[in-house]
């Protein structure tokens, strides 16, 4: 008898700049508690960022610490986290039918600054140079560590799409599920990002990072005063399962992955074009068998940057045309955790399915006409009758987008 190819989320693993478990990460969203500090980097002295404060001690030891990376180290630690959540025991499972499908912006980079800027200490002198810079480098690196800490044999890859990671991320995974090549999927989005200072500087030089005198207020999507992204790290893992496998071992379900879609603007490096996001949110409707009236929340990828936002804002409109879901945003709490975000993003809203309640994007002052829309949330939790279904959204550099629909499991 063939499975269903529903997908459903039973576990989640997570650290982001103001939590290290969802439990603490959507009370700190609920208390509308921001994530944001000033942090040194390279070059540039002092900047606003996300930083994570999770335990990278809990799951792995101190050499293999020093021999990998951060993004693998998050990546570990939140995959730990899921199966835990999800009451998945390694032992009595078959690790060769677990799969790996890690989102990620860049990857590399980190290591490479690093290691010229400590290089510079010796002269340059080459026989300083790690010779475990190749494995930290290559692109699958965050999901071979959580395979080699894991013991997992199933295949394993990251998916680089810029900042549309995190959601495609999950998307990969459902698809792996759909298709039979694993029977559990771990998927989502790590970014390590503000470990490299070369973004940084490349945001400041396009007059794109944020700045403001308290940090905690540095992230303003939406608002008229926003200036930029505020760079930030992060990871969320999901385990990914069969709705059938799921029901067979009474695995609690957080939400069941009803639609997706991505897509390309084909149409600049940097700016996005709002045509492209229409076009994405709408292929993920459609796909879910719903329609516009069906969604219940729309968590918005927003950054924060003075072109960005009002072209999803106008998306949103088009899309929707005349449908009032509400609206939120979670940048404005942990700044831009790049290949992380979208899946984050969605985490932080799973919870509504049970309280109904919606957190609101913070540090709104002074709303941009743009930027209006109606039932955005504002700087205050509200309660609704109800959240059965939430579209999230994901875009990123050289307009690739993602849409992923979760709907409640009933």
């Amino acid at each position: 008898m063939m499975k269903s190819e529903r997908v459903v989320i039973t576990g989640v693993g997570l650290t982001a700049p103001n939590g290290n478990n969802l439990a603490d990460y959507r009370s700190n969203l609920l208390a509308c508690k921001s994530g944001i500090s000033r942090i040194e980097t390279h070059y540039m002295g002092e900047v606003v960022a996300g930083v994570c404060n999770y335990d990278p001690l809990k799951y792995q030891k101190k050499k293999e610490l020093r021999r990998g990376t951060r993004a693998g180290s998050i990546a570990i630690y939140c995959t730990h986290e899921a199966m835990a959540n999800a009451q998945l025991d390694l032992d009595r499972i078959d690790r060769s039918r677990i799969g790996i499908y890690i989102g990620i912006t860049e990857h590399g980079n980190v290591e490479t600054e690093n290691e010229i800027h400590s290089l510079k200490e010796y002269g340059y002198d080459l026989k300083f140079w790690s010779h475990h810079h190749n494995p930290r480098t290559v692109a699958n690196n965050p999901a071979g560590e959580v395979t080699i800490n894991m013991g997992i044999t199933g295949p394993h890859y990251t998916l680089g799409a810029a900042c549309a990671a995190g959601n495609i991320g999950i998307i990969h995974g459902a698809q792996m599920l759909s298709l039979g090549e694993v029977d559990y999927a771990i998927a989502g989005g790590v970014s390590e990002t503000i470990h490299s200072f070369g973004v940084f500087a490349s945001f400041r030089n396009e007059g794109a990072l944020a700045h403001h005198p308290d940090p905690l207020k540095a992230c303003r999507p939406f608002d008229r005063d926003r200036n930029g992204v505020v760079v930030s790290e992060g990871g969320c893992l999901y385990v990914l399962e069969r709705l059938d496998d799921a029901l067979s071992r009474s695995a609690g379900i957080y939400g069941e992955v009803a639609g997706y879609a991505m897509n390309s603007d084909a149409f600049d490096f940097i700016l996005p074009a709002s045509e492209g996001q229409v076009r994405c949110m709408q292929s993920a409707m459609q796909k879910a068998g719903i329609s516009p009236e069906d969604i219940d929340l729309v968590n918005t990828h927003a950054t924060g940057t003075p072109q960005g936002d009002p072209q999803e804002c106008r998306a949103i409109r088009q899309a929707f045309h005349g449908a009032t879901p509400y609206i939120n945003n979670t940048k404005s709490y942990i700044g831009h955790t790049m290949g992380a975000a979208g899946a984050l993003e969605l985490a932080g809203n799973l919870p509504s399915f049970e309280d109904s309640i919606v957190h609101p994007t913070i540090n709104l002052d002074n709303l941009d006409p743009e930027c209006a829309m109606e039932n955005l949330v504002v700087n205050e939790p509200i309660r609704v009758p109800k959240v059965d279904c939430i579209l999230n959204n994901s875009f990123g550099m050289l307009g690739i987008n993602s849409v992923l629909i979760v709907k409640k499991y009933c």
